[in-house]
């Protein structure tokens, strides 16, 4: 048996066995863990990038900045429609790149919108091509999410793989809340002092205020920064884990990639866009209350369940969870319109609230679940009529599923992004449309009960196509 030292080439680890338990005991399980650990905070640096333009731009006006409601709208959309687009590009760069690598350079980037949208926001003549360029920009957050969760599978064994990406992807989704939560506050104190740029004088509440909003961009800077060289010189990119865009583009091909997008959407397209749109729903139907001092209750929650999702779907499998959890989504959507102000009734405010963080807590399990189902499906299809004692053909088989599932990861959560764009545009529509969102939430409930059918009949049910 050689050495450990022996199957390196610096960060390349040109052997990488983790369904071998013995390997997997002796040395694999510390590398994934070391490589995971570090690509935690990495995501949550991207996922904070991605969302910080829905605080910067509720300040906009207030600052001086004359932009149209519609102007301030699309500001806002923009870091969704980009991040959910290259995220179908991420999707396939690990491979191409290497893991480490790849990590290492599109952590760097978010640099360029944090730097961006700092200095922008200290002149209120900032153009706005200029400001929409910068919330384009902040899409190099959201397409960080491919890559790392692509990045990540190849590190785990089957049995490892929600836990796993449970824990990547949950951690990182807290940047979500998270900067909701830490931007009005340090926004209040000139905490970079000469580096940080001069306050602005706003007026708030017939007081005079000075604040720094360039902070809510700047905080994240060194952060950034050291996570990038963290990446570089902690990770490690596996040399089975190269493939080539041709042989990843297979998955369009694939059946189990398209239902799988299906089921994401439901899933991480509902999280994100509930996040996106839960503000301004809150703000709309029951005006009194603060959506700022609830809003970022719902994403904390979804994020910080996601790694229970993923490790219930080890232990009881993926269909199954995804199925209850599609249910318990659909039931919760109905309590929702429920509690709303219907026929000039005020409504139930902690009867909605509290169902919408049902259908948050549902978001993050499934999000968990159904990441641990692509894996599975993949590798479980490529080993379909493969000699369990051909080591050769279990190995291209293995690597093969690997890859493909990797780019599913990738590509099911580029086509979910997007509903970080078209749930808050759903509310906006129908309440144009009917005068209330409730229009929007039951055709939500009705794809919530197509996921449920989709679930049951290719993966959940007795003799499913492929059950997992």
């Amino acid at each position: 048996m050689s050495t450990s030292h022996s199957k390196r080439q610096g960060r390349l680890l040109t052997l990488w066995t983790p369904e071998d338990k013995s390997f997997w005991e002796r040395e694999g399980e510390a590398i994934a863990k070391l490589n995971l650990w570090i690509s935690v905070p990495a995501l949550f640096l991207a996922f904070a990038i991605w969302q910080v333009w829905s605080v910067v731009a509720v300040s906009l006006p207030g600052l001086g900045f004359k932009y149209s409601t519609n102007q301030l709208f699309w500001l806002a959309a923009a870091p969704a429609l980009s991040g959910a687009t290259l995220r179908i590009f991420y999707s396939f760069m690990v491979p191409l790149v290497g893991g480490r690598r790849w990590t290492a350079i599109s952590t760097a980037s978010l640099l360029i919108p944090a730097l961006g949208i700092g200095f922008a926001v200290q002149d209120n003549t900032t153009t706005y091509p200029t400001m929409l360029i910068l919330a384009l920009l902040c899409g190099l957050g959201g397409g960080n999410f491919s890559s790392s969760m692509s990045n990540i599978s190849f590190f785990f064994p089957k049995e490892r793989k929600g836990s796993a990406l449970g824990v990547n992807a949950g951690l990182g989704n807290l940047g979500v809340s998270v900067v909701q939560f830490l931007s009005p506050l340090v926004v209040t104190a000139g905490i970079f002092g000469i580096f940080g740029g001069e306050g602005q004088t706003i007026v708030k509440n017939g007081q005079t205020l000075q604040v720094w909003t360039q902070n809510a961009a700047f905080i994240w800077v060194p952060w950034i920064a050291l996570a990038a060289v963290a990446a570089w010189f902690g990770m490690n990119d596996i040399a089975d884990a190269r493939a080539s865009f041709a042989s990843q583009a297979a998955i369009f091909r694939r059946k189990h990639n398209w239902l799988m997008c299906v089921l994401y959407l439901g899933t991480f397209g509902s999280f994100i866009g509930y996040a996106a749109g839960f503000p301004l729903l809150i703000k709309s139907q029951f005006p009194g209350v603060n959506p700022l001092a609830y809003a970022w209750l719902g994403p904390l929650v979804g994020a910080v369940i996601r790694p229970f999702g993923g490790w219930l779907a080890d232990k009881l499998g993926g269909a199954r969870v995804t199925l209850w959890n599609f249910v318990v989504m659909a039931v919760a959507v109905v309590g929702v319109i429920q509690f709303l102000p219907h026929n000039e009734a005020g409504g139930n405010f902690a009867g909605f609230f509290i169902c919408f963080l049902v259908l948050f807590l549902t978001t993050g399990i499934g999000n968990g679940s159904t990441f641990r189902m692509i894996p599975v499906i993949f590798l479980n299809e490529a080993m379909q009529g493969v000699d369990r004692f051909d080591t050769a053909a279990v190995a291209a088989a293995t690597k093969e599923g690997n890859t493909l599932g990797a780019a599913t990861l990738g590509f099911t959560a580029a086509m979910a992004a997007y509903g970080g764009f078209f749930i808050p545009k759903s509310y906006g529509s129908s309440i144009a449309l009917t005068g209330g969102p409730d229009l929007a939430l039951w055709t939500f409930a009705v794809f919530y009960l197509f996921c449920i059918s989709v679930t049951w009949w290719y993966y959940a049910r007795k003799n499913a196509e492929m059950p997992c």
